[in-house]
Parts: structure tokens; sequence; C-alpha cells
């Protein structure tokens, strides 16, 4: 990725995407350790990372950050209201690469009216929202889309039920399409008797099914997605160019409702561009005794060196 950002250096002009390709370059290079006397196992509690869009190791960080994140608000959610759970999913049509950024734009209006609606309002408890953006490599167009996670009350499917094309008729009048487009519903099925346990396991079960706490929780592009191979192209320049330019200062995940209550009252932080050295309270209880285990990534061998101390 640091590749493309260079050469779009050369090929632009921009020092923007010189600067960019230097944090890439550097992110992640050194990482310090320690490891617990009692468990043997090594937290990571020092490292630099570049906090860039498109960095493949910064998403890698952010998702596992989200996953931890979303899979405690839906612990605390089950145990304080005993909801049901809905997986959303809203589309718009694949645009080309400078339709990108104004269209991701549309969607974010789009989203505010369809959650301002009473008819939502009045069905839902609040949301988890993700929008991803995939790229059609044969046709050259992005499709951006809103994977979202939805908590109900107990009563939903016999009170205030909102069916598939009804949702369907309320994303084209929020986004004020004169096309009808892609809307999927999925319930997420549990036991009659609610169980925390039991709906975690449902949740993630579901979300791996769909690519939607786990699939929904990945951050919005992978690297994989973004260039095709190893080598600098003409069409992996463009993907990179477009995507960063439509991903900058754009949040990308965001909390309503009971599940922005819940975030919040576990100090959660952000999980988008905070700290991405701590995925998990355990970080923050290695024993004071711990010694320290410093990698350092070696560019010729591709790999880290590990020194003890």
């Amino acid at each position: 990725m640091a590749e493309h950002y260079e050469a779009l250096q050369k090929k632009i002009g921009e020092p923007y995407y010189g600067k960019k390709a230097e944090k890439l370059s550097g992110c992640a290079e050194w990482l310090s350790f320690k490891r617990d006397p009692e468990t043997g196992k090594l937290k990571l509690y020092q490292a630099y990372f570049c906090k860039a869009r498109l960095c493949p190791m910064c998403a890698w960080r952010r998702s596992l950050k989200i996953a931890y994140h979303n899979k405690l608000i839906v612990e605390e959610a089950n145990r304080q209201y005993g909801c049901r759970w809905i997986f959303l999913t809203l589309t718009v049509r694949n645009v080309e690469g400078d339709g990108l950024k104004p269209m991701i734009a549309d969607m974010m209006k789009g989203w505010n009216r369809l959650f301002g609606y009473k008819r939502v309002k009045v069905a839902t408890l609040g949301y988890f929202r993700a929008l991803e953006i995939t790229k059609n490599h044969e046709e050259d167009t992005y499709h951006p889309h809103f994977h979202v996670l939805l908590p109900v009350k107990k009563s939903y499917y016999t009170h205030n039920y909102i069916k598939q094309s009804e949702w369907t008729s309320l994303w084209k009048k929020a986004m004020k399409l004169d096309y009808t487009s892609i809307v999927h519903i999925q319930r997420v099925k549990g036991k009659a008797k609610i169980d925390a346990e039991q709906i975690e396991n449902d949740v993630r079960e579901a979300m791996m099914e769909q690519k939607a706490v786990l699939e929904i929780s990945k951050y919005p592009v992978k690297d994989t997605d973004v260039v095709r191979g190893n080598k600098v192209t003409e069409d992996n320049l463009n993907t990179v160019f477009y995507l960063d330019d439509a991903l900058v200062a754009r949040r990308l995940i965001g909390y309503g409702g009971i599940l922005k209550k819940i975030h919040k009252q576990l100090n959660l932080g952000d999980a988008e561009d905070g700290d991405l050295v701590r995925i998990d309270e355990e970080n923050d209880e290695v024993a004071n005794g711990a010694f320290e285990v410093m990698a350092y990534w070696h560019p010729g061998i591709k790999n880290y060196i590990i020194e003890k101390g």
C-alpha cells in the first residue's frame, strides 16, 4: 500500500501522498510486548500504528477492537433490555470512482432521514452502523453499502414489525432514489428464553453467515479488496486514489439509541481513531513483574526480529 501511495506522489505530485506513504511504511515497525509471568501470555503494550484508512495493519487492529466493543455492548444490551437482534443491509447502485465520495455523503444524509422517521424510531431501540465499500474490478465500479445491527424489543414481531418491503420503501424515500435498491433484512434467531451467551453466539454465527458482531465489525475496506496482486498498476492506483479521497476524515461506524448509551456507560473509547494497541481489558492487567519483549520488523527478511530483555 505504501508503494501505491509513493506511485501516486510521483504521478500527481502532491506531498500528501508521499507523507501517507512514509506513515504506512513505518506502521507497526516496532512492537513492544509484556509477558504475564502467571499465564506466560504476551500482551502488546506499545507500538506505532499509522492509522491510515487504507493501512491493512490498522484496519485489522480496528476490526479487532470494534468486534470486542460490540461483543461487550451486545452482552450488556441483552442483560439490560433482553433484546432481539436484526441485521439490516442497505445498498445503492454501484458508482464510478469520481461518484464514490458524493454517494457516501448522500448515504449519510439518507441514513439520518431513515432513522429520523417515526416508523423506524418506534420499532427499534438503537443501532450499530458500519459503512463497507467493495469494488467490482471487472466493471471498475464501487459498491458502498451499510451493514446495520438493530436491537429491538421482544414484542417487535407482534408490534411495530417492519417488513422487508417496507424497509426497502423507507430506504428509497430516505435516499430520494428513482430506483428500488436491494435491502436485506435478517432475524438473529435465539432461544425463547433470553440467554445472553446463546444470543451472543447466534449473533456471531449469523454475522459469519452473511459476511455482516464479526462481519459488521470489520473495517470498511481490506487491502485485498483495494489492490489486486502485488504490483502497482493503473487500476490499483485509481482504486487507492478514489478510496483515499472518499474515506478521508469520514466517520465510518456509528452507534445510536441504547447501543450508543451502553458504549458510553462502558467507557469504551473510540475504536475507529483511538488507541489501536489495547484491544481488551486484559492489556491493562499485566503484572508489574512482567518482562519486555521487543519486536522489530525487518524489511529484508519480511518478518519480525524478537529481542528479549
